[in-house]
C-alpha cells in the first residue's frame, strides 16, 4: 500500500537524521572503488530521503527519539513496548487515518473551490460537475469516444502548485479521448479541434480517493489548461 511504503520512508528518513544530529560530518577518504561506490549509494538514499521528506502526509510530525529508542531495542534484542509483528499494522492504521482526514479536508476545500468558481459567469458547469471556460473556441472536429487526440496541456491543484504540463515540456501529448479521467473525457467530448479551455474538474472526475503520486493528493480537485490541436488517424 502506498501509504505505508510512505510512512516507512519517514521512519528510515529520521531515523538517518537523527544520527546525523548525534554525530558530526566524518570526513573520508574514496581509496577504492568499493569506497565510491558505497559513498554513492549514501548519497542516493539521502536524495530519496530528502525528496519523501518534502512529502510527508498530512504533515505529521514524528518523534525522532521514541523512534530511535524502537529501532535500538530491536537492534540489542532488547524487550519491545510494540511487538514487531504489529508494528506494520500499526504504522499502516495510523497513517491511514491520516490519509482520510487529508481526503475529507481536501474534498471540502475543493467543494468551496468549486462553488466559488461557478459564480464566474464565464465558467459553465456540467451536469456531472465539471467546470470549463472557454479561452479560445475552435472550429474544428469535436472528438469522440475510441479517437486519439493531440493536446498540449498545463495541470495545477487549486492552490496553483503546477505538477504536470507538457507545454512547459514543449512536447504535445497524444492519448485516446476514453482513455483519461473523466473530466477529461468529458471535455474533450465538447471540444472543437483548435480550442483552448481551462477545465476546473472535481476529485470524483478526476483521481478521487487514491490521488496520483506525490503531487496529487487524495480528493483533490484539479484545473487543467487544455489545447486541443487536432484529432489524429
Amino acid at each position: 500500500m502506498k501509504i505505508l511504503k510512505i510512512a516507512l520512508i519517514l521512519v528510515a528518513a529520521v531515523l538517518v537524521m537523527a544520527s546525523c544530529n548525534q554525530q558530526a560530518s566524518r570526513n573520508v577518504t574514496l581509496k577504492t572503488a568499493a569506497d565510491s561506490a558505497s559513498y554513492a549509494i549514501g548519497v542516493d538514499l539521502g536524495n530519496n530521503i530528502k525528496m519523501n521528506l518534502k512529502n510527508t502526509p498530512g504533515g505529521v510530525k514524528l518523534d525522532s527519539s521514541i523512534m530511535l529508542a524502537g529501532f535500538e531495542d530491536m537492534l540489542m534484542d532488547n524487550d519491545l513496548k510494540v511487538p514487531a509483528e504489529k508494528g506494520r499494522t500499526i504504522i499502516q492504521a495510523f497513517f491511514s487515518k491520516i490519509q482520510d482526514r487529508v481526503a475529507q479536508e481536501n474534498l471540502e476545500k475543493g467543494q468551496k473551490f468549486l462553488e466559488e468558481n461557478a459564480k464566474n459567469d464565464s465558467v459553465k458547469t456540467t451536469d456531472s460537475g465539471l467546470q470549463y471556460k472557454v479561452i479560445k473556441q475552435g472550429n474544428g472536429a469535436v472528438p469522440k469516444a475510441g479517437q486519439k487526440v493531440k493536446v498540449d496541456y498545463t495541470g495545477k491543484t487549486i492552490d496553483g502548485k503546477v505538477f504536470d504540463s507538457s507545454i512547459q515540456r514543449g512536447k504535445p501529448v497524444s492519448f485516446q479521448v476514453d482513455r483519461v479521467i473523466k473530466g477529461w473525457t468529458e471535455a474533450l467530448e465538447m471540444m472543437p479541434v483548435g480550442s483552448e479551455w481551462m477545465l476546473y474538474i472535481p476529485a470524483d472526475l478526476a483521481y478521487g480517493k487514491r490521488g496520483a503520486g506525490k503531487d496529487i493528493d487524495p480528493n483533490s480537485t484539479l484545473i487543467f489548461e487544455v489545447h486541443l490541436l487536432g484529432i489524429e488517424k
